[in-house]
């Protein structure tokens, strides 16, 4: 599986260290960017980038890393298909992808790198449950998502 990430300055550091713990895990990671720690590096940028990544590599998942993991979020959710979860704490790392079936998360670079690796492991590693009620669900958005281009 193709692991993308990519951050924000906000995220920058945080990024270029679970890089590297992913890498030792056997993942393979491509890095979306940014490449610097300039305020400049628009978040917009990397999240929509990203996704589209994601979003032409279905089997793929996507990791985005800013101050917050808010705007990342935001942005990420304008590209069809995508369904990135903010996530915060292990319980949210793993429902997002057991009832959401989410293809991308976003992390606060304010948490200490352990979790972040520990909500990304989780989601990595965790399947979709295929419940009905979940699938009926994600339809309706995939649904909308067809009527009302971007």
């Amino acid at each position: 599986m193709n692991v993308y990430i990519a951050s924000d300055h906000g995220g920058y550091q945080k990024k270029q260290q679970l890089i590297i713990q992913l890498q030792q895990q056997g993942y393979h990671v491509i890095d979306m960017g940014a490449t610097t720690l300039l305020p400049t590096d628009d978040y917009p940028d990397y999240a929509l980038t990203l996704g589209k990544k994601v979003i032409q590599d279905p089997t793929s998942r996507g990791i985005l890393i800013c101050g917050t993991g808010i705007g990342m979020s935001i942005a990420c959710n304008k590209i069809n298909g995508i369904r990135c979860a903010k996530v915060g704490d292990e319980q949210e790392a793993s429902l997002a992808r057991l009832h959401n079936d989410a293809n991308v998360i976003a992390l606060s670079g304010r948490k200490p790198e352990e979790q972040l690796y520990r909500f990304i492991e989780i989601f990595l590693t965790t399947d979709f449950s295929m419940a009905e009620w979940h699938q009926r669900r994600i339809a309706k958005i995939r649904a909308y998502e067809e009527q009302h281009e971007y």
